[in-house]
């Protein structure tokens, strides 16, 4: 989807998420803008959370040009007080918190093995892409309970699920989330708290650009090469999945790992 032209307007929606607050973390791009596009378009009010102001802005000025209901929130998740804040100007904003997806994270190194990997990459790949969810949820999960439930979805990888050499640091954290996403789940369940994760393998995304190059030849034949459905993923299609996990028609889906890979692990 062009980002410039995006179609976000909910009047062609099946708005399976009227009425429904929706908080986003990674939301400037890639994967966390186009689930931001999808729950607008689906009726849902946004709450976008990113680093990077301007960028994550203009994502929830282009919802609001087409109608929808998005506030955007700068915030990091490498800090823990930012993410406590966070929850609570969400639920100030629109009253609640009904659906959380956990999307932000960075990539860090990879090609490098275990005795070269640099330790300050690794405390920073633990602290955002495990504490930070650990932390969101720690947050999310008493506002959700406060209004009798709700859905939380997390960001893993298929490096989360299956190893790959020279990424120790990345599948650590990738797997750490599997891991708590699973025990949340667990401890929720009676609860009206549902908790799963969703695992991409290679999506076209600032990621996919940064380890592939930004030759899109090369790109897609190296990267496609990887998945036996022969092409990259796009970020709509996890954006889809995400948002089928935070519906009711997922309500009997919780502390699974979807895995969204082309038959990358079959």
């Amino acid at each position: 989807m062009d980002n410039e032209t995006a179609h976000v307007n909910i009047l062609d929606s099946m708005a399976r998420f009227q009425n429904k607050t929706v908080l986003i973390t990674g939301a400037s791009s890639g994967i966390g803008e186009a689930a931001a596009y999808a729950f607008a378009r689906e009726g849902a009010k946004v709450f976008l959370v990113a680093r990077r102001k301007d960028r994550g802005a203009a994502v929830a000025a282009r919802i609001r040009e087409n109608g929808g209901t998005a506030v955007f929130h700068q915030a990091d998740m490498a800090d823990r007080s930012q993410i406590a804040q966070m929850v609570a100007d969400c639920v100030a904003e629109f009253g609640g918190l009904d659906i959380a997806f956990n999307n932000a994270g960075i990539d860090g190194v990879f090609d490098v093995n275990i005795p070269d990997h640099p330790e300050d990459i690794w405390d920073d790949l633990l602290a955002i892409n495990l504490t930070g969810v650990w932390f969101c949820m720690r947050h999310q999960i008493p506002a959700m309970l406060a209004q009798g439930g709700g859905a939380i979805v997390n960001m893993a990888s298929m490096a989360g699920v299956k190893g790959f050499p020279g990424s120790s640091g990345y599948a650590a954290s990738k797997f750490g989330v599997v891991g708590i996403t699973k025990a949340a789940a667990l401890e929720y369940a009676d609860q009206g708290i549902r908790v799963n994760a969703v695992c991409p393998a290679v999506i076209r995304s600032e990621m996919a650009d940064r380890v592939f190059g930004t030759d899109e030849a090369v790109k897609e034949a190296e990267a496609a090469s990887w998945h036996p459905i022969g092409r990259i993923g796009e970020p709509e299609e996890v954006a889809d999945v995400v948002l089928w996990l935070a519906s009711d028609e997922a309500s009997f889906v919780t502390a699974e790992t979807i895995q969204i890979d082309g038959g990358l692990g079959a």
